[in-house]
Formats: structure tokens, C-alpha cells, sequence
């Protein structure tokens, strides 16, 4: 098997753990696999880099930023292939530019174009380990460029996809994908596989296992991933295409995100294009806004309540006031949104009516509702947030007490 292997921040954090890494990676090479690593900065090293740069300015240079914070990576790359030349291995580390990855131009959240993988190929077919600095590229100016957030994890998925290989495992500091979040329900269990569409969801709702970035390209190039710990054995969670689940459960988990804010609009004008008018301007200013719901009253007035991420709520409060639209207008922070997600709802009748009888039988009340084929969303009080997510968990079986 030809193999792709990505070592997050924590799973090379220091010289020890780098060591474990390496030790991992050969047992996977001595096991007859084709090997290329992707490896992220060392925990901690990407904000001192940030740190460090903000010393001299406020607002760095996109360009220089780039060149800055792409050192963290060849610094763990160029370890981890030491390592591995000393235990016997012969191995090579590439930056981004001399691994064939090449983006468009904008600094510091480029987007991929293509990938040469005629360097990496040479050297697997020479029987290397091709350990890769994930986050980074070059641009078609050669200038070096950074991916953004989850960028490693889109490189370990974009390189996995252009060389064809078999599996794609990202390795972090947690062994796979939960029903929930165990901190909040201890009955939660692991999913030994779900879909990229699935997968997606929890990604957009808050779950930190993998970026939407990376899960979105994996589906695109039908590349198999496995999210595993790189600090124990334990099988991993498989995401992958939907045909390739035996048994598809209804809900496959529940997610909460706390990252939210409500704004309504109060008697706005019921005429056409005062929506778009709206959300236009929002949408100018980069904040998402996700769910939203309108009610028209008798006097030709409308109600528009809409939440948007709480860390863009003093920007949205901004726009409000330059359309004139915050006069009459409530900001609430204090709500979660609580979601199911689950392939099974396509084939499935009952399943939102059980949630929110679950939740009406401990009294928590629901403000707004959103879904999709796979997946119900419920805005609550903050306050209520966990205990809906252990409501909803155990009301859709997902810690084995009861059957679904």
C-alpha cells in the first residue's frame, strides 16, 4: 500500500515525540508500505513565529508572514527525517516548493492549484520515506505560500490524492471521530466509520478533528482518510464515501457550538429586496451567517432573526449601524446550537419529532431550527447547551443503553 501519514502540532511537540513519530513511521515502512509524511510545526512554534512578528509590527506583511511561518514546518520535517536516516531509514524532507505544491497568490490562505508530483514519485520509487513540510506551497511568481488554518491536513490530503495513494491517516492527539464530544458525555463512543458528508457537518458545527477544507478535498479526489492518535494503537475513525458503510445508523452523533450569536430585526420594512439588502451587506463583510428565520406581521413589517459566529458579532453590529438597521434590533450571545447528524434521516420519518420531545420532556425550550437532509440543528440557551447534547445522545441511543 502506498500510504500518506500527517503528524499534527502536539504529535511532534518535542524532541521525544518526534522520536515516537519516527518509530512509527518505520514500522509502517517496515511493514512494506510506500511512506510520505506530512508534518506540522512543532506545538507552539507557529505562535511564537506570530509573536515574534508582532514585536515589530501590528499588521506584518502578508508576504513576509508567509516566509516566517512556513520555517516551523521544515524545521519538524527536516528533524523527522533525521531521525529516521539514524534509525536506518533512508528518508528525505521537502519543503512545500520542492514537493511540487503550487497555490494561486493570496498570502497566507492560498488555495492549492496543483501538485508535481514527479519529485515526490522519483523518490518513493527510489524507496524513501518522503517526509513533506505540510501548510505551505509556492506560488507560480515562486513566492512562498501558506495554506491557513488546517493547512497541513489539506496538503496530507491534497498530496494523498495527486499520488493516488491507498489511505490517508492523520494522526493527532485524540484517536478518532466521537458520537460527541467525550468531556461532555463520558458515554461517548467512537465511530468506526462515517461519510465525508458527515463528516462535514460535524466539521462546520464546531468538532476539531478535521478542517472543512480537508474533508471537502478528500470527498473531491475520493481519498480515504483514517483520524487516529499518535499516541496509542487504537484503530482510528475511516471517513469515506457513504457506499462504503454496511450499516448506516439514523444519527451518527450530536454536536454543540457555543460560537454563537442571534440578532433580530425588529419591525423592518415588509418589501421586496430588504432581505437581500441585508445579508448582501454581511456577506461583503466575510460574516456567515447560518441560520435564519423571517416573520411578517400585519402592519407590512417583518421580524428577520438570523445567528452568525459570536466572534463576528461587533463587525455585524458595525454593518447593522451603517444600514440604519440596528435601531430597533436584539443581540443575544448567550445560545448553542445543538445538532444530530446522520445519513440514516434520508430513509428515516420521526427522527426531529424524537428530538424535540426529548428535549420538551426536560424543559428546554427551542429558539430557532434548521436542517438538511443529514442533519437538524437547534438554537437553546447557552446554559442548557451540554446537558441537550447528553439529552439528544442518549435519546437517539448513541451511547448503547438503547437500541435506535
Amino acid at each position: 500500500m502506498l500510504i500518506v501519514q500527517k503528524y499534527g502540532g502536539t504529535s511532534v511537540g518535542s524532541l521525544e515525540r518526534i522520536e515516537n513519530v519516527a518509530k512509527r513511521v518505520a514500522k509502517t515502512k517496515k511493514e512494506g508500505h510506500g511512506v510520505v509524511v506530512v508534518v506540522s510545526a512543532m506545538s507552539g512554534e507557529t505562535n511564537k513565529l506570530i509573536d515574534f512578528a508582532h514585536h515589530f509590527s501590528k499588521n506584518p506583511s502578508p508576504r513576509e508572514m508567509d516566509l516566517l511561518l512556513s520555517a516551523g514546518e521544515r524545521v519538524t520535517s527536516a528533524l523527522l527525517s533525521i531521525a529516521l536516516l539514524e534509525r536506518g531509514y533512508d528518508a528525505i524532507a521537502l519543503t512545500g516548493r520542492q514537493a511540487g505544491i503550487y497555490t494561486n497568490s493570496v498570502h497566507t490562505s492560498a488555495r492549492i492549484d496543483k501538485i508535481d508530483t514527479k519529485a515526490i514519485n522519483k523518490h518513493l520509487q527510489d524507496g524513501k520515506i518522503v517526509v513533506i513540510a505540510g501548510f505551505q506551497g509556492i506560488t507560480k511568481e515562486s513566492e512562498v505560500s501558506t495554506l491557513g488554518r488546517g493547512g497541513s491536513d489539506l496538503s496530507a490530503v491534497a498530496i494523498a490524492g495527486a499520488i493516488k495513494a491507498d489511505l490517508c491517516e492523520i494522526y493527532t492527539d485524540v484517536d478518532g471521530v466521537y458520537t460527541t464530544d467525550p468531556r461532555i458525555e463520558r458515554r461517548a463512543k467512537k465511530i468506526d466509520k462515517i461519510s465525508y458528508d458527515e463528516m462535514l457537518e460535524f466539521a462546520s458545527m464546531g468538532a476539531k478533528v478535521l478542517q472543512n477544507r480537508s474533508v471537502e478535498l478528500a470527498k473531491k479526489l475520493n481519498v480515504n482518510l483514517v483520524t487516529r492518535s499518535s499516541f496509542n494503537d487504537n484503530e482510528g475513525t475511516l471517513i469515506t464515501k457513504e457506499d462504503n458503510i454496511m450499516e448506516q445508523p439514523i444519527v451518527s452523533g450530536v454536536a454543540l457550538d457555543k460560537n454563537q450569536a442571534r440578532i433580530t430585526l425588529r419591525n423592518i420594512k415588509d418589501e421586496p429586496g430588504i432581505a437581500a439588502k441585508i445579508f448582501s451587506k454581511l456577506a461583503q463583510s466575510n460574516i456567515n451567517v447560518d441560520m435564519i428565520i423571517q416573520n411578517v406581521g400585519q402592519d407590512g413589517t417583518a421580524n428577520i432573526g438570523f445567528t452568525i459566529p459570536e466572534n463576528e458579532l461587533e463587525k455585524a453590529k458595525s454593518v447593522l449601524k451603517e444600514l440604519d438597521a440596528s435601531e430597533d434590533t436584539e443581540f443575544d450571545s448567550n445560545i448553542a446550537k445543538v445538532s444530530i447528524v446522520g445519513v440514516g434521516m434520508k430513509s428515516h420519518s420521526g427522527v426531529a419529532s424524537r428530538a424535540f420531545s426529548a428535549l420538551a420532556n426536560d424543559n428546554i425550550n427551542i429558539e430557532m431550527i434548521s436542517t438538511s437532509e443529514i442533519k437538524i440543528s437547534m438554537i437553546v440557551a447557552e446554559k442548557y447547551g451540554e446537558l441537550a447534547v447528553r439529552i439528544l445522545h442518549e435519546a437517539y441511543g448513541l451511547d448503547d443503553r438503547h437500541p435506535a
